[in-house]
């Protein structure tokens, strides 16, 4: 094998190994995003934990210590603010889960899609289109819709998220009953 073949060789492994780190920063981010999703549900899929405390602090754990996370648009801007650092977003998930709702709300699901991940070295970003139903204990129910822009970056080897930016798309209510069975809590990760 020649000098200029070796090089080129080198070169394309370089191009290769490039590749599969972005590759696998996308998949990483991508369980990240969803993990962050899954632990948003109601009930709370999420074996073992025991009280809204807890699945606070496993939310807290995929974050970056000097994370954002906010509500933006004319519709959210109101609802959801802005919270700047882990302690922060605690409150903010603190108020969510800790305020008495009446009705209470039973059921909410988050779907994602229309994703996109770009990758640049440590850093990413993300972006989803999700919709979630939400269903209360008196039968009410609407489905809301919001686009996310989310940054992402790599501490110590391992992708957290650095900023989540959620803006409303709709908020439309559901007819009442549309869902026939709703669990009382989830057991499939049991």
């Amino acid at each position: 094998m020649t000098e200029p073949d070796i090089a080129a060789l080198a070169s394309r492994l370089a191009t290769l190994e490039a590749e599969v780190r972005a590759l696998h920063a996308e998949a990483d981010i991508r369980r990240v995003q969803a993990r962050y999703m899954f632990l948003c549900d109601t009930p709370c899929p999420e074996a073992g934990i025991g009280d809204d405390a807890e699945r606070i602090e496993r939310i807290l754990e995929l974050y970056t210590e000097d994370a954002i996370w906010e509500g933006v648009g004319s519709y959210y801007d109101n609802q959801f603010g802005r919270a700047v650092g882990k302690q922060a977003i605690r409150e903010h998930f603190q108020r969510f889960w800790g305020e008495k709702r009446d009705p209470e709300l039973v059921l909410n699901v988050h779907y994602l899609t229309s994703e996109q991940i770009h990758v640049s070295g440590d850093e990413a970003d993300g972006q989803w289109v999700h919709c979630q139903p939400w269903i209360y204990a008196d039968g009410s129910s609407l489905l809301r819709s919001s686009r996310l822009n989310n940054l992402f970056r790599r501490v110590d080897g391992v992708w957290r998220v650095a900023r989540t930016r959620t803006e409303n798309v709709f908020v439309a209510p559901l007819t009442t009953g549309w869902a026939e069975t709703i669990p009382d809590r989830s057991v499939l990760m049991r």
